[in-house]
């Protein structure tokens, strides 16, 4: 079970790195969270969503208006997901917890479940990352093989190809499936979950009826099915490849290594801010733009390190890690340009497809 994986004892480096960033608030006078900041590009990214749809919907007299409507709202869907749901799951959006849940809450709205994202993602993914057998991020057969312990099938060979298309079955099946099967089983992978209770059971269960209702119900009720089809296939298409390329990006690239659970209960041979740093990749950190948009998620390695602080804060952050990485003698993974960190996952599926 994955509450057996156990790493090596706090090491200098980790400890000279805590107090840094710490030194780094402390003189600043800088909050770990967002502040105003954040409230202002979250009501940015819910309007951007809202128009678009509400244009998609009831506006749109075209093929052509619908298809650039709903590659908007995918955009903007993604952007959600990137800037308020998930700097709220971390408690990093506010200082107020309620603030917190209400914008980790977000991701009911869109489609997701935040019971459940937190379980899977802030619990597992970022204690375990990378650790066959337990993150499930890492997960994706039979259709993937995207770590070296996991089961060659033939097909794998040409997964580089395929998994493009592939990325756009993403969305709706964790959105109808993989939250739903999660709840029932009441487990993420091999780790058991509480299933929801009071609150957690009503956001949960109006959530899922609220996104149906305005992803399904409404646009089959004032349009042709087929046309809403060709419009969803359009959305999921732009959703897909933009949420999963920016996760795939920090763990499944040439540089990230993976790691298997000890046999016997044993250590892990890192300790846990070493195992963040060898599993988990940067990418083009100087590029703002996306930076903006990513919600900082091309900072990967800061997030893992220090994931109750805001993105915001992420560009500083980066220089100290940077820095006292160098000094230590710790490897910190970065890729200079978003392109050149696609060409290292594409890598990544290659050499696993074609590996014994």
């Amino acid at each position: 079970m994955s509450d057996a994986v156990k790493y090596a004892p706090k090491s200098r480096f980790h400890a000279e790195l805590l107090r840094r960033v710490e030194t780094y608030f402390a003189s600043s006078g800088r909050c770990r969270t967002g502040g105003v900041a954040m409230g202002i590009k979250a009501a940015l990214f819910l309007g951007w969503a809202a128009a678009s749809y509400v244009l998609l919907v009831f506006v749109a007299a075209s093929w052509w208006q619908a298809l650039a409507l709903a590659g908007s709202l995918g955009l903007a869907v993604a952007g959600i997901g990137f800037n308020v749901q998930h700097d709220g799951s971390h408690g990093s959006f506010s200082r107020r917890r309620f603030v917190n849940r209400l914008a980790a809450s977000a991701l009911d709205l869109i489609g997701g479940s935040s019971y459940v994202w937190h379980h899977k993602h802030d619990l597992v993914h970022h204690h375990y990352t990378n650790v066959e057998g337990v993150d499930e991020d890492i997960e994706a057969a039979p259709f993937l093989r995207l770590a070296p312990r996991q089961r060659r099938r033939w097909y794998h060979r040409f997964q580089h190809l395929y998994v493009w298309p592939l990325y756009v079955f993403f969305p709706p099946k964790w959105e109808l499936w993989d939250d739903v099967k999660d709840l029932v089983r009441g487990r993420v992978g091999r780790r058991r979950i509480p299933r929801p209770r009071g609150v957690d059971l009503a956001v949960t269960v109006a959530g899922k009826v609220a996104f149906v209702g305005w992803a399904f119900v409404l646009p089959f009720a004032l349009h042709d099915w087929v046309d809403v089809v060709a419009v969803y296939a359009f959305y999921f298409l732009v959703l897909g490849v933009t949420l999963a390329t920016v996760f795939q990006l920090a763990h499944c690239v040439e540089e990230a290594e993976f790691a298997a659970i000890p046999a016997g209960g044993a250590r892990m041979e890192n300790g846990w801010a070493e195992h963040q740093l060898a599993t988990t990749v940067d990418f083009a950190p100087r590029n703002r733009w996306l930076t903006w948009y990513l919600g900082g998620l091309n900072y990967q390695v800061e997030h893992h390190l220090f994931p109750r602080v805001s993105h915001v804060h992420y560009p500083a952050v980066f220089e100290i890690v940077r820095r006292t990485c160098e000094e230590f003698g710790v490897r910190h993974r970065t890729h200079p340009t978003l392109l050149r960190a696609l060409g290292s996952h594409v890598a990544h599926l290659r050499r696993m497809g074609r590996a014994g």
